[in-house]
């Protein structure tokens, strides 16, 4: 990590099978059922699955207001990992699930870094390292809602 980086990692236990998590995870189209902070997702274009090279743009609830962001699947490891990415506003984002299979069900782990880009100006840079820490515990509070919401529809899909 760069000094100009900064990361929030949260992880929740499944009580449902690693597929059943990784299905969720992967379905762009029901992501809006799922996860209450996803407004709506439209995608862009590439594959129609979710495989590298998928884009989509998703509308999320933020700080009161709507914030529509372009993302793609940089990275797939089925059923293991994933890892998106999206450029807005001066900065680069990645986003990485990790499904690790457990006994007694299954353990997601986010991680979610923010950089300034590589364009990003000198002012960017230090506005967004004075409000890191703002972000990041905002950042994590809907980490935890979203891994809290998959966990609840994998284990109603999993008692099915």
């Amino acid at each position: 990590m760069t000094k100009d980086e900064w990361s929030v990692d949260v992880s929740v236990d499944i009580e449902a099978p690693a597929d059943t998590v990784w299905a969720i995870i992967t379905d762009l189209d029901g992501a809006s059922e799922v996860m209450s902070g996803i407004l709506k997702v439209e995608r862009l274009g590439g594959p129609n699955g979710y495989e590298v090279g998928t884009r989509w743009r998703e509308t999320r609830k933020m700080f009161g207001k709507e914030a529509t962001e372009d993302m793609e699947v940089a990275s797939v490891d089925a059923p293991r990992s994933t890892t998106v990415v999206a450029h807005s506003h001066g900065a680069d984002y990645v986003s990485g699930f990790t499904v690790e299979p457990l006994a007694s069900g299954t353990r997601l782990t986010m991680r979610f870094t923010g950089s300034p880009s590589a364009d990003a100006s000198g002012f960017s840079r230090f506005m967004a390292k004075l409000t890191a820490p703002l972000g990041a515990s905002a950042t994590r509070k809907a980490m935890q809602t979203d891994l809290n919401e998959i966990k609840s529809a994998a284990e109603s899909r999993a008692a099915i």
